[in-house]
């Protein structure tokens, strides 16, 4: 009995012994997985942000040449105009004496032309006839030539003081909206070494533009025709659209930071945009809807032949095709049951995570993104020096060494 119930023990214990060897063998084999995904249709864009100032299109400030005492104001704030319309007027009374006084100028020096004309065309018949000396001649021509050039110089002086005159009066010069007056009547204005700015005038505020400052960085993703969205603070809950029509060259260097004008159009039929709100804007560089996509990452998956092989996968390296659509090329690897194949694709833009396919793959394929590694648990070990903040620390663990 004895004998019996120790070659029982053996047998069990043996068996044993062949499942804990069974198990620690198999747990310690490295499995792995492979993640894939299908080839889709999606859209991809790419964007550039900067902020800018809502500005009228066309905006004109309305000066005077002369100065004076501003006598009438015949615009205020918001008032519309009209080409040629008058919006205010200085004081003439300085400028109408002064248009007096060259008139007389003038009538004089002409009395005097006419009269220096007839003496000198007498002395220019009598000196032919040898019948005056040099002198005399050359006297009365003198005094034609003199009195010829002060009546000529009284006529521009009449002319000047008559446009001065012109300027006291100040007209619209386009049909808009008046967005600031800068004067009272009766305040001075001196135009003596810079023209004073009376009034802004915008032309049509239902056509407006955005001025964003773009990053040097970003500038060279810009083109003419790309669309744009933007936001404004005044309506958080409103997206603007827009498209970008200028580049300008000039640059701007603010604090070693440089920026690139651009100027947007942006539409404005309800009359939201204001001149002066600042915009958050959105430049859509690349927009493509509706084509094959995959991720980005499965450009990087690289097979490693001996890990696959153990887990009983099948590895094909594919003829690449004589020609692709496209210049840019890739190469991915594509899963059909437990055989991988190699694929070159031609791809086009990207936005980082999605990748454009141009040539090379069929929708609804599927394509190897990454490697899914499901090691042992004998292998899964903290790594030193780290602890859960949540465990109790040994005494003395806080003292500093």
């Amino acid at each position: 009995m004895k004998k019996k119930i120790i070659i029982g023990i053996a047998i069990i214990l043996v068996l044993g012994a062949g499942c804990l060897f069974f198990i620690i063998n198999a747990s310690s084999k490295e499995k792995i997985g492979l993640e894939t995904t299908t080839v889709s249709r999606n859209s991809i864009s790419n964007t550039v942000t900067a902020t800018g100032t809502v500005e009228p299109v066309t905006q004109v400030e309305v000066g005077t040449q002369v100065s004076g005492i501003i006598s009438r104001i015949y615009a205020d704030y918001n008032s519309l105009v009209t080409k040629g319309q008058i919006i205010a007027e200085l004081d003439k009374t300085v400028l109408e004496s002064e248009l007096a006084s060259k008139q007389a100028d003038l009538e004089a020096s002409k009395t005097e032309y006419d009269y220096q004309q007839k003496n000198y065309a007498r002395s220019k018949t009598l000196y032919e006839k040898n019948l005056i000396s040099d002198t005399d001649y050359e006297t009365a021509t003198y005094q034609y030539e003199k009195a010829k050039s002060t009546f000529e110089k009284n006529t521009a002086d009449l002319v000047k003081v008559k446009t001065n005159l012109g300027y006291a009066t100040i007209y619209s010069p386009i049909d808009g909206i008046v967005l600031s007056r800068a004067v009272e009547e009766g305040q001075t204005v001196a135009a003596s070494f810079s023209t004073p700015t009376l009034f802004t005038i915008a032309n049509d505020l239902s056509k407006m533009e955005v001025i964003a400052d773009v990053d040097e960085a970003d500038i060279g993703q810009i083109e003419i025709g790309q669309r744009v969205a933007f936001t404004v603070d005044a309506y958080p809950n409103d997206t603007f659209q827009g498209e970008v029509i200028q580049i300008r060259l000039e640059a701007t260097t603010t604090s070693n930071v440089v920026t690139y004008e651009v100027v947007i159009n942006a539409p404005n039929p309800d009359f939201k945009l204001k001149p002066g709100l600042t915009a958050n804007v959105t430049i859509y560089t690349v927009e493509r809807n509706d084509i094959l996509t995959i991720p980005s990452k499965a450009f990087k998956f690289v097979p490693d032949t001996e890990l696959l092989e153990k887990n009983e996968f099948i590895i094909v390296q594919s003829k690449s095709p004589d020609s692709l659509a496209g210049e840019n090329k890739k190469t991915i690897w594509r899963k059909e049951g437990q055989t991988l194949f190699s694929q070159e694709v031609a791809v086009g833009v990207s936005n980082g995570g999605l990748t454009e396919i141009l040539s090379g793959l069929k929708e609804g394929e599927q394509i190897i993104s990454e490697i899914v590694m499901n090691r042992p648990r004998s292998e899964i070990q903290p790594q030193e020096g780290t602890s859960s903040p949540f465990m109790p620390k040994p005494p003395g663990s806080n003292k500093k060494k």
